[in-house]
């Protein structure tokens, strides 16, 4: 036992330390997702409805540009941890123009999508109420990919505080203008969904300044900023940030590809369908959040390991990782099976509603543990930067199979809504056995021993 607290316990202080503001943050997108949706919830149904298949729709596009940003932050953690100050700077530069360019490239192919919205099919009482909310969540695209960008650089070198407090401050205000804005308080318009979009936009244009800010005015960031403004361009340095950042997106645009198809299904079964998915979907992220921000944590870690070659300390990081993980996950569980009911009537007052979404209960609890462990695993191999089986894991377990799953337990089966959410299962366990096989793989020699140069 001595021994295993002595691998174990320098890596859970040093994860808890780095993800404690993330979990923060996560806790504090939580929070902001909840009241989102409580008042659209409150506010009709069908704007419900109309939030669920935007914003899943929406979640491939945005989490496609996150994740590019997510593949960036193993360069900057292994550079930190040599010391390295004006690759980082130089990796910011480059890494920004290489983002702005791709997420530019995911709002074209949204916009084209945006005069293509009648093939999928949704309700036709819910297109005056999608098309407006449509635009304003894509107008906020470049501004999420650049604070996503900027907060990798400050988790790469141990900074998790400052984004965190960003994000706060502009939930904070988020909140207040869905109040304002959807129900015409104070004296404002009425704009309902689409008044929630206008806040939320604002919120993240301000994210985005203030992160900027901060890069730009802090004197301790001075040597980064040199590296920054640097004429030349690295070596290599364009090509590693694509080869880092690429199959994270990819591997992240999978993923929400099934669940935002399963949006897409659940609107051919009808509005009641779509609003409990979305219920059963936001509450869900109340686990996903916080394996993530354990994961993201894990994954600075595992970089710093990383970049002193030291395989044995990348894998007590990722099984650290994992058992905190495991505790998070019982811990959601519990919310959902003591409380589910309870939480899902503060999202509607639609009593069909209401009553759909506890029957998604059961699947969501099954699904937890594959959620928790692909996610630790896919953040322990981005921490390796051994990134590219990320790309084809995803695309074979959350496309190949995930998506043509959801459709037969809902239609084939005739599961319906709760089909939808049981087949997430069969995707998340899977990608969560090959995470976990290519990060033992990426943390060996080639004499099957792992690498420890200290």
């Amino acid at each position: 036992m001595s021994a295993f607290l002595a691998n174990y316990l320098p890596r859970y202080k040093a994860i808890l330390r780095l993800g404690l503001p993330l979990l923060i943050g996560q806790l504090g997108a939580i929070a902001v997702s909840f009241a989102d949706n409580m008042m659209v919830g409150h506010y009709s149904t069908a704007a419900l409805a109309s939030a669920s298949f935007v914003n899943n729709f929406f979640n491939i596009a945005v989490l496609a540009c996150v994740g590019f940003a997510n593949g960036f932050t193993p360069l900057i953690g292994a550079m930190f941890a040599r010391g390295d100050a004006a690759g980082i700077g130089a990796a910011v530069k480059w890494g920004l123009i290489v983002n702005i360019v791709f997420t530019v490239a995911v709002a074209a192919v949204m916009l084209f999508l945006y005069f293509r919205i009648d093939i999928f099919n949704q309700p036709e009482s819910l297109m005056p109420i999608i098309r407006p909310y449509y635009l304003i969540v894509l107008a906020g695209m470049l501004p999420v990919s650049v604070f996503a960008l900027m907060s990798q650089w400050a988790f790469g070198i141990g900074n998790t505080v400052m984004p965190t407090i960003i994000v706060l401050a502009a939930n904070a205000l988020n909140v207040l203008g869905n109040y304002i804005l959807i129900f015409g308080h104070w004296g404002a318009p009425e704009l309902g969904l689409f008044g929630a979009g206008i806040s939320t936009f604002t919120a993240r244009v301000l994210c985005m300044v203030a992160i900027v800010a901060v890069f730009v005015g802090r004197k301790v960031y001075a040597d980064y900023r040199r590296g920054f403004g640097a004429a030349h361009r690295p070596a290599g340095i364009v090509a590693k940030v694509v080869r880092t950042g690429f199959p994270v997106s990819m591997q992240m645009t999978f993923e929400t590809a099934a669940f935002s198809g399963a949006a897409i299904f659940a609107g051919w079964i009808g509005e009641i369908s779509l609003a409990a998915l979305q219920i059963a979907v936001i509450s869900g992220m109340i686990g996903f959040c916080i394996y993530y921000s354990i994961g993201g944590a894990m994954s600075i870690d595992v970089s710093h390991a990383a970049g002193k070659l030291d395989n044995a300390m990348m894998r007590r990081s990722a099984w650290a990782g994992y058992h905190i993980t495991l505790l998070a996950m019982l811990a959601a569980c519990a919310v959902f099976f003591f409380g589910g009911k309870a939480l899902f009537s503060l999202f509607s007052d639609d009593p069909d509603v209401v009553a759909l979404a506890v029957t998604l209960i059961v699947p969501m609890l099954i699904y937890q543990l594959g959620d928790a462990t692909q996610i630790t695993f896919a953040n322990a191999l981005r921490g390796t930067s051994k990134v590219m089986p990320m790309l084809f894991i995803a695309l074979v377990c959350y496309v190949v199979i995930g998506l043509p799953s959801t459709y037969l337990f809902a239609f084939t089966f005739g599961m319906g809504t709760y089909g939808i959410v049981m087949s997430f299962s069969v995707s998340l366990f899977l990608a969560a056995a090959l995470f976990f096989f290519f990060f033992m793989k990426a943390t060996r020699t080639n004499n099957g021993e792992t690498r420890q140069n200290a």
